[in-house]
């Protein structure tokens, strides 16, 4: 039971940025579609990029001023290039979850619709979990604790992590 109550604790610390975090992606995926559609006259692609530089630029302020708002604030620069990095790599999963529903199961628009959301509900959650951990592990770093975590922004984000990690993991009493 005493392995719990560590997990229990981490949960508790991390349910309101996941439940801020969901909001903020359900709202700018509404967005997403709304500005896409709007923009659709011009062009498929360029409304779909237009949407995306809008949608992550307000994601990025949202969660930089209301999810992380408590975490150690860094350069603009660096938060928002690392940001905005983890979004596209988070598209690259959810278009290569269909790429593998269409040209790895064969899934047809035509005749496989319901598979195809299925394939990218799968690939929207995959990505949304990884932006989630991106995020907080290198875009918007862990409330300083000793006063020297902000330090962290001139070191490169592996580092702060696994500095962080450390930290959090004495904290919790977790030996290696």
């Amino acid at each position: 039971m005493s392995s719990a109550t560590p997990l229990t604790a981490r949960l508790r610390r991390v349910a309101p940025e996941a439940i801020a975090f969901g909001i903020i992606g359900a709202g700018n995926t509404l967005l997403y579609m709304a500005i896409t559609w709007v923009a659709l006259p011009i062009g498929a692609v360029k409304a779909s990029v237009i949407a995306t530089v809008i949608t992550t630029t307000l994601a990025y302020f949202a969660n930089r001023y209301w999810t992380y708002r408590n975490h150690t604030r860094t350069a603009l620069r660096r938060e928002y290039v690392l940001f905005f990095t983890f979004n596209l790599i988070g598209m690259l999963i959810q278009s290569g979850a269909i790429a593998v529903g269409k040209y790895g199961f064969g899934l047809t628009e035509d005749r496989d619709g319901i598979a195809f959301m299925g394939v990218t509900v799968v690939g929207i959650l995959v990505a949304t979990l990884f932006r989630f951990w991106a995020y907080r592990t290198f875009v918007f770093l862990k409330p300083a604790v000793d006063g020297h975590e902000a330090d962290l922004a001139d070191l490169d984000p592996a580092a702060g992590f696994a500095e962080l990690s450390a930290e959090e993991e004495a904290q919790l009493g977790v030996t290696r």
